[in-house]
């Protein structure tokens, strides 16, 4: 991998300027590799579109915005019309079944499952809807170890809620493997 481009796109609020930050720093800090992370949303802040970018790289990183998006994250279907258009040819489109129904035309991947749902059913609290997604995103990427993952996971998190948060990276990491038919 020289340099590997990734997105988390939906609505302000929900938690994806961290998973940025979270996968940026399990790179970085637990396997060594150059990151950077970046952020915009739109000027609502909750609810309206927002987006985290990463980019994972064996060399030093030139320019630190995505430019061909190698995986990207919609949590809702205003981020997926949005922030599709530049994902690379090959690449991974991770959405949420319930909430993106029309899904953009390309030759990329199309992973998809409940994601949000997952969150607050199978895990029990919709605020780690994003640890699921990050659970799913290194499920289909392969960025850095699920191990890795975990551990920037665990190292952000206040210790009430250790136990909470790995289920909710658990939980993504499976259903995404489930989902890719892996």
């Amino acid at each position: 991998m020289s340099r590997y481009e990734l997105r988390f796109s939906g609505a302000g609020g929900q938690g994806l300027i961290t998973a940025g930050i979270i996968l940026a720093e399990a790179a970085s800090i637990h396997e060594g590799k150059q990151s950077v992370q970046s952020q915009s949303y739109g000027p609502e802040a909750r609810g309206g579109a927002s987006k985290s970018e990463v980019i994972i790289s064996d060399a030093p990183i030139d320019y630190p915005k995505v430019t061909k998006c190698d995986a990207l994250l919609a949590l809702t279907q205003e981020a997926c019309n949005k922030y599709s258009d530049d994902l690379k040819e090959g690449g991974i489109l991770l959405y949420d079944t319930d909430l993106v129904t029309k899904l953009p035309e390309g030759n990329f991947k199309r992973v998809g499952f409940n994601i949000i749902n997952t969150a607050k059913n199978e895990v029990g609290r919709e605020i780690v809807a994003n640890i699921v997604a990050l659970g799913a995103m290194v499920a289909l990427t392969g960025v850095v170890s699920r191990e890795n993952g975990e551990k920037a996971v665990l190292s952000r998190v206040p210790e009430a809620f250790l136990e909470l948060n790995k289920k909710a990276y658990a939980a993504g990491f499976e259903k995404a493997k489930a989902a890719a038919g892996a």
